[in-house]
C-alpha cells in the first residue's frame, strides 16, 4: 500500500494513520514498524510514535491476510499452566501451539484454551490476542508469560520496553560458534526476497542476542548447544542471528538448519528460563522449563 499523507492528517502519530488506512490494530502496526514494513519518505519508521507531515510518502507492506477477530473459548485446548496468580498465567508452551488467532490460524490457539479457563483475559489487552504480552512461534516451546488484568498487562508490556523481563533459551547449533560466548548486534527486518522471513538489513530495527556454549559434540554432527538471552524480542530473531553468524539452529527450515544428514522432529529451540517483576507485589519470580521429551531424544543421539 503507498499513500500520500493529506493535510487532514498532519502531525497524527504514523502508527494510528496506518491502523486507519488498513483496518490494522494498532498491536497489528506496531509489529509491522518493528519489521521494518513501514516506509516513510523512502526511510523504514523505526517508532510507531513517529509524526507524519502533509504530502508525506507513506509505504506499508500489508499481510495478504489479516484476521483481527476476537478470540474465542475453546475448552479442549489443553494448555499447560506451571504458575497462576491472580495477575499473571505463565504457561509452558508446547511446540505445536499456535499463540493467538492469526492468518491461516482462526482457531486451536493458546488464548482460546486459556480464555475456556480463565475468562477474565477477555477484557485484557487486544480482543485477538487477549493477555498476550509477547510471543513463542509455532514449533518453539517452552515459556511465555500471559497477563490476567489490564494493571498488569501495562505492566509487563513495559518491563519488555525496558529489556527487564530475562528470557534465555537453549539452541542445538549447526558447528560451534567462535568465541564460545559472545552478543549478536544486528539489525532485523522483513526480507525483501521473501516476505515470510526475516533478515539482518540496515534498515531493519535494533536487535540483540547474546549466546553461550554449554556443550559441544562431534558425532554424528559437528553441532553445540547454547543458552541465547534476548536482549530485544525482534520476530524470529534468536533463529536469524545464528543464521547470520553460520550456526542455524537444528531442524529449522525456515532459515538453512534443516538437514537430510541429521533428521530432526522439529527445530530445535526451547524457552528454557523467564523472570521478570511481579505486576502487583514487585518482587523478581523466575521459572525453568526443562527440555522437552522430544528435544532430549535428539540431543541423547548427540556425543
Amino acid at each position: 500500500m503507498r499513500e500520500t499523507i493529506p493535510a487532514a492528517l498532519a502531525g497524527e502519530r504514523v502508527d494510528r494513520v496506518v491502523a486507519m488506512l488498513t483496518g490494522l490494530t494498532r498491536a497489528d502496526v506496531t509489529e509491522l514498524v518493528a519489521t521494518g514494513a513501514v516506509v516513510l519518505n523512502g526511510r523504514p519508521v523505526t517508532k510507531p510514535s513517529v509524526r507524519v507531515a502533509d504530502g508525506d510518502d507513506l509505504e506499508v507492506e500489508v499481510p495478504a491476510v489479516v484476521e483481527a477477530t476476537a478470540a474465542e473459548a475453546e475448552p479442549e485446548i489443553d494448555v499447560p499452566v506451571v504458575y497462576v496468580d491472580d495477575d499473571v498465567i505463565v504457561v509452558n508452551k508446547p511446540q505445536e501451539l499456535v499463540v493467538h488467532p492469526g492468518a491461516g490460524n482462526a482457531r486451536g490457539t493458546m488464548v482460546a484454551g486459556l480464555l475456556a479457563r480463565f475468562p477474565d483475559l477477555a477484557g485484557v489487552g487486544e480482543p485477538e490476542r487477549p493477555g498476550v504480552v509477547h510471543r513463542l512461534d509455532k514449533g518453539t516451546s517452552g515459556l511465555l508469560v500471559v497477563a490476567r488484568t489490564q494493571a498488569a498487562y501495562e505492566s509487563l508490556v513495559a518491563q519488555l520496553s525496558t529489556r527487564s523481563v530475562e528470557r534465555r533459551y537453549l539452541a542445538l547449533v549447526w558447528g560451534c560458534p567462535e568465541p564460545p560466548t559472545g552478543v549478536v548486534d544486528a539489525p532485523i527486518g522483513r526480507s525483501r526476497r521473501d516476505p515470510t522471513r526475516m533478515a539482518v538489513s540496515a534498515t531493519g530495527r535494533e536487535a540483540r542476542t547474546r549466546y553461550e556454549v554449554l556443550e559441544r559434540f562431534t558425532e554424528p554432527i559437528e553441532a553445540a548447544l547454547l543458552a541465547c538471552r534476548l536482549e530485544t524480542g525482534r520476530t524470529h530473531q534468536i533463529r536469524v542471528h545464528l543464521a547470520a553468524i553460520g550456526h542455524s539452529v537444528v531442524g529449522d527450515p525456515r532459515y538453512r538448519g534443516a538437514r537430510a544428514s541429521f533428521p530432526t522432529p522439529r527445530m530445535f529451540l526451547h524457552a528454557h528460563e523467564l523472570a521478570f517483576d511481579h505486576p502487583r507485589t514487585r518482587e523478581r519470580v523466575s521459572f525453568t522449563a526443562p527440555l522437552p521429551a522430544d528435544l532430549q531424544a535428539v540431543l541423547d543421539r548427540l556425543t
